[in-house]
């Protein structure tokens, strides 16, 4: 099984001048010590206007410094947003295809559409539309990365005319597809198109084998459709993370802050809401979880139960992470920057974690992923062979586009232009 690190920026109320740029140099450093520790992964999510939950409307560029700062860590996208309303898709194209190049091929590429209506109605997307949205622009993304030319397309929500992608990505035909996913349908989802499932769901290690089983019950079945050129099979689960000598320091080093986490995603998603530049989500919190606690004190036998299974000694961890791998999952990526979480406790926690942990799951991760490779080869092809590309254009097809200067000079001599400006198709 192979191990990430996730990030969504979060940064609770108050705020004081600097703290934003001290949260994201201690990321920085985080992801570096990541990378010398031999982590696999570091995902970044994409969001916008979820404060004190997600200062994270960027991470292209945190990604981008992230590279120079590592070796071997993969850089995940974790996700962008597609929804041409956020992100262009030939803009999304060129974000990573840049990005696969100055990271020298280390880009995954999640996908989303979001379902928060701070982000939704910011940028004036219909929630009744967004899945067929998303469909479309992560379809046509791959296509900009793959194709050489783009062809051009006219859709229900995205048009553009015959384009080439410059720079091209070092990984071919592009980087993996994933697709953030929080419901079990979004699972299936993911099966049927091809794409890896990163998982936002906080999921028992045995619900987690239904999901699993599910997911590649799908990807070896005749529903699997890529979306993309390539079909990317893994799933990878988020899990709490704090890890120390001594269980009741790790509880209290993270498990407020995991509480926090979860706290906000529901508030922001589900039942609360927000005045902007007002509300005070930690403030909030704070009154939840003491009106749920009382006056008891922290039962440190019951708290690493159930979603917080990833917080404890090096031995709960081993346990809680091989429930997960015993059932499939290719990838557990951890949430430890949350909250108030500290940075020296985050580092310590991974610097445990690559000593005493995660040595014993490295161990077989080359056996096991070839075993894997052989076993879906001949299910890849078939799910490829089912897809139907978008044709590409013969030389003698692809338009010719006058440069403007051009157009207007021979417009304004009332000459016919041999160029026309073709619709897209």
């Amino acid at each position: 099984m192979k191990f990430g690190i996730f990030y969504e920026h979060q940064l609770p109320r108050p705020w004081r001048e600097g703290d934003e740029q001290r949260l994201f140099n201690e990321a920085l450093d985080q992801v570096q010590l990541a990378d010398e520790l031999g982590i696999d992964y570091a995902w970044e999510v994409e969001h916008h206007f979820l404060e004190e939950y997600s200062h994270s409307s960027a991470p292209e560029v945190f990604l981008a410094a992230c590279s120079q700062r590592t070796k071997n860590i993969r850089l995940g996208q974790g996700i962008r947003q597609v929804i041409p309303q956020y992100n262009h898709p030939a803009r999304t194209a060129e974000v990573i295809a840049t990005l696969d190049l100055v990271s020298n091929g280390r880009v995954d590429f999640g996908t989303g559409e979001s379902s928060a209506e701070l982000e939704l109605g910011g940028f004036g997307i219909d929630p009744a539309q967004k899945r067929e949205i998303y469909l479309e622009a992560t379809e046509q993304i791959a296509n900009i990365l793959a194709m050489d030319p783009y062809p051009g397309y006219a859709g229900k929500f995205f048009s553009m005319p015959c384009r080439n992608l410059v720079p091209k990505p070092v990984q071919k035909p592009h980087p993996p597809l994933w697709v953030a996913c929080s419901q079990r349908e979004t699972i299936r989802m993911a099966a049927r198109l091809g794409i890896g499932a990163l998982t936002f769901a906080f999921v028992d290690p045995l619900e987690a084998k239904d999901w699993v089983d599910e997911y590649y019950s799908i990807i070896k079945s005749d529903a699997c459709v890529p979306i993309g050129h390539a079909v990317n099979a893994n799933i990878c689960m988020v899990s709490s993370f704090s890890c120390h000598e001594d269980r009741e320091l790790a509880i209290r080093n993270g498990l407020e802050g995991f509480e926090f986490f979860g706290f906000a995603l529901g508030s922001l998603y589900g039942f609360g809401e927000h005045k902007p530049g007002r509300t005070n989500l930690w403030e909030n919190f704070q009154a939840a979880r003491q009106s749920q606690l009382g006056k008891e004190a922290t039962d440190y036998n019951n708290a690493l139960s159930g979603s917080a299974g990833g917080i404890g000694t090096p031995a709960d961890l081993r346990a809680h992470l091989r429930k997960f791998a015993d059932v499939g999952v290719d990838q557990v990526t951890f949430i430890q920057q949350a909250g108030n979480n500290k940075h020296e406790d985050i580092c310590h926690s991974l610097e445990l974690f690559a000593r005493e942990v995660m040595p014993e799951f490295k161990a077989a991760e080359a056996e096991r992923k070839a075993a894997k490779e052989a076993e879906l080869a001949p299910y890849i092809e078939a799910a490829l062979a089912r897809k139907t590309y978008m044709p590409s254009l013969a030389d003698s097809d692809i338009p010719v586009f006058a440069a403007l200067g051009r157009k207007i000079t021979e417009e304004s001599a009332g000459e016919p232009s041999i160029y026309e400006e073709p619709s897209a198709g």
